[in-house]
């Protein structure tokens, strides 16, 4: 059976587009990238780039920003978003997070949102092995000197930071123990238009057992926490 998450990505792009411009209403995570790597005139090579969230911010600041993705459907709703920011430093292109077709050293940054963390789920005999090969393909674009950021999550409807899984908690310490990357937590906060659309988009993500713990009648905001990895190399 298809997993719920790669249907969604494959058939349903528009409405995680919804969910995902409710996110991080408050900015935290613009501010605490250019914190940790300022944007301004980077060159970024985005993996698993989907609607194209983080691609319209990095695109702010970047000097250019290359994304790629492996589902049809998301690429083609992040080109609609792309092409109403009116902004012209950006490509998007199919690509698998393993086999980039980009040259050595290309990128002063490289970054994922979202998208590693599916690996060790999706494929839980050898999860840590495809991050692996991941990995070494952002270390292969970098150029000397160069920036590798991780964004995953570190829970939705909670306040405070903990893997939703065993398979990220055990991720999340591999990156940090056996890779040398930092890390980092902010806050990632849904605002919803109104309670209906929080429970119609909550529910459509994460399920009817997540929006029931998670919602009370009125509620507008959920709260969410976002891990970010990082790593400067030689």
């Amino acid at each position: 059976m298809i997993d719920r998450s790669k249907h969604i990505y494959r058939h349903r792009a528009a409405d995680y587009e919804r969910l995902v411009a409710r996110e991080d209403y408050q900015g935290n995570l613009f501010a605490a990238l250019n914190d940790i790597r300022p944007l301004d005139g980077l060159d970024v090579v985005e993996f698993g780039a989907g609607t194209g969230r983080l691609t319209r911010m990095l695109s702010v600041q970047a000097r250019r920003v290359q994304a790629f993705d492996i589902e049809p459907a998301m690429l083609a709703q992040a080109r609609i978003n792309m092409l109403e920011t009116g902004m012209s430093n950006w490509s998007l292109a199919l690509a698998d997070n393993a086999r980039m077709a980009l040259a050595p050293g290309c990128a002063d940054l490289v970054i994922e949102g979202w998208s590693f963390g599916h690996t060790v789920h999706w494929h839980k005999s050898d999860g840590l092995r495809q991050v692996d090969a991941m990995l070494a393909e952002m270390r292969r674009v970098l150029r000397p000197g160069g920036a590798a950021v991780l964004v995953e999550t570190m829970g939705a409807g909670q306040r405070r930071p903990a893997a939703p899984s065993r398979e990220l908690a055990k991720l999340y310490a591999y990156w940090r123990e056996e890779h040398g990357f930092q890390y980092r937590w902010i806050r990632t906060d849904f605002h919803f238009a109104s309670p209906e659309e929080a429970d119609e988009l909550i529910r459509f993500f994460f399920g009817d057992h997540d929006a029931a713990a998670w919602l009370s009648p009125d509620q507008v905001i959920v709260p969410e926490c976002t891990g970010i990895w990082w790593r400067q190399y030689d």
